[in-house]
């Protein structure tokens, strides 16, 4: 009996931990040019639940977005990071904090440049915090790997 009731417990939390996911990630890329490619990671989230921008304000408590890519001696990072989606300011009066947020979709897209014509990946992680109205979620970082063709 005992047994079965820790089976069951198990069960539960395993499920709750599981469906627990808001967000969800597409990683690709798109030549612009013979040796320039935009490496896009997009996170799709859920209704009701919101990713933090990579830039926060200064009284910001959120954790933000951060890309880190592996070393890759073929490629070389052309500029800054770019967010594009609608990103929202949220204001908490009462706490006096404030966060750069998405909702819904974001792209976060950087331009790399191929150091010669062999074909190689880009790859890396990506941190995230996602919260609701009603609690945040702890920070999750997911590996990519994205073939530049």
């Amino acid at each position: 009996m005992k047994k079965l009731f820790v089976f069951i417990v198990s069960s539960l939390l395993l499920f709750t931990l599981h469906a627990q996911n808001p967000v969800s990630w597409n990683f690709s890329s798109k030549k612009v040019s013979d040796k320039t490619f935009e490496v896009h990671l997009t996170a799709d989230i859920q209704s009701g639940w919101h990713l933090y921008s990579q830039n926060q304000p200064d009284d910001a408590i959120a954790i933000p977005t951060s890309v880190k890519f592996n070393n890759n001696p073929l490629l070389q990072p052309d500029g800054k990071i770019k967010e594009v989606g609608k990103m929202e300011k949220f204001n908490d009066k009462t706490l006096g904090v404030s966060a750069n947020q998405y909702s819904e979709t974001v792209d976060f897209v950087q331009l790399v440049k191929l150091k010669s014509t062999a074909k190689t990946n880009v790859s890396g992680t990506v941190q995230f915090q996602t919260c609701n109205d009603k609690k945040c979620l702890p920070p999750k970082t997911v590996p990519f790997n994205i073939a530049l063709k």
